[in-house]
């Protein structure tokens, strides 16, 4: 039987258009930083690229500072600045922030400092969907980018992070987008790429898998594929539901990713589930996938007041383009069956 990737959120496959940018652009020799002919080639292929990613985002105007992936680019947002966010940010945000503000039953953070907050546009555990204020200072774009419209300029945001393998480009590559006008200081000093802010030559084989997959994951949504996607996870919550089962669909109340259904099985444990259902060729997480091989509660459920029982009993199906109503229905099939064996098990 054929495996299915139901994991979207921790990364997306490879798309075919980053895959052969990516070859184009190895086959160009020149750095850049060098101002001869090999050179200026590279360095067009890369601006092509910035203006691609802006126009995907919606953030024409603003700069595009390319890092090793969104995890540079929040600290290169984050650090030093004294910013506040809430638990339900990714462990590379709460890592330069003061994690205080608090969230409420339905997943959403309370802030009334937005110049001195970082808030993530969706979280990639439940998907929910934040109401981003005006004048927010940092706004992880991770998870939403691609995903659900979004326009940078609109956001009223000062920085928003990005990054290539969520939307189907390669891993090891990202960007911090800032408004025009905003000073950034380098975190990584050396020489004088991307306008200063961020020393090292310049990944120009990540940006170019970047960019295809950007131009092509904008035009997607554009086209609602990403309609059908949330017609398949509705499918999947309806069919879990109906078994009869006390499960917990987090979010359900409230927008969220159109992909992602957190479920919270009481009497399993989310790290069993995830490995019953990779044995049986599902391939699903227990959270971030930055944090899932640590066996602890979700702290993100927790900060929406579960108790650790419960937060250690759910996981994340992530659906993706290309996944199919009998696949769907199949894996609910297989998990109706292994809870049922679990539910047996403890009596």
């Amino acid at each position: 039987m054929s495996r299915l990737y139901l994991d979207w959120n921790a990364t997306a496959p490879l798309r075919p258009e980053a895959r052969l940018a990516m070859v184009a652009a190895m086959d160009l020799q020149g750095n850049p930083s060098s101002v001869h002919a090999e050179g200026r080639a590279a360095r067009a292929m890369m601006e092509r690229a910035r203006v691609t990613i802006a126009a995907a985002l919606g953030a024409d105007g603003a700069d595009i500072i390319f890092t090793s992936g969104a995890t540079e680019a929040a600290a290169l947002a984050c650090a030093g600045r004294g910013l506040l966010c809430a638990q339900v940010e990714h462990e590379a945000v709460t890592a330069w922030c003061e994690s205080r503000l608090p969230v409420d039953a339905e997943g959403r953070v309370i802030l009334a400092d937005p110049g001195r907050s970082a808030l993530q546009i969706a979280n990639s555990e439940t998907g929910i969907v934040q109401a981003l204020p005006p004048g927010l200072a940092v706004s992880d774009l991770t998870q939403g980018f691609g995903k659900i419209p979004i326009a940078f300029n609109w956001l009223g945001c000062e920085m928003g992070l990005i990054s290539a393998h969520k939307i189907g480009g390669p891993k090891g590559i990202g960007a911090l987008v800032v408004r025009r006008g905003l000073d950034v200081s380098a975190q990584i000093r050396g020489g004088g790429q991307e306008m200063g802010r961020r020393a090292g030559t310049e990944n120009l084989v990540g940006i170019a898998g970047f960019a295809a997959a950007a131009e092509a994951a904008a035009r997607d949504l554009a086209n609602g594929v990403w309609d059908e996607v949330a017609e398949l996870r509705n499918i999947l919550n309806q069919a879990l539901s109906a078994l009869g089962f006390k499960t917990i669909s987090v979010g359900i109340s409230v927008a969220r990713l159109p992909n992602t259904l957190c479920l919270i099985a009481p009497g399993w444990k989310g790290e069993t589930q995830v490995m019953a259902m990779d044995l049986a060729g599902f391939a699903v997480s227990a959270g971030s996938a930055c944090s899932s091989g640590k066996v602890r509660a979700s702290r993100v459920l927790l900060s929406m007041g579960h108790s650790e029982e419960r937060a250690a009993q759910a996981i994340r199906i992530s659906i993706g383009p290309g996944v199919t109503k009998d696949q769907i229905l199949r894996f609910a099939q297989v998990w109706e069956r292994e809870y049922r064996r679990i539910l047996k098990r403890i009596g």
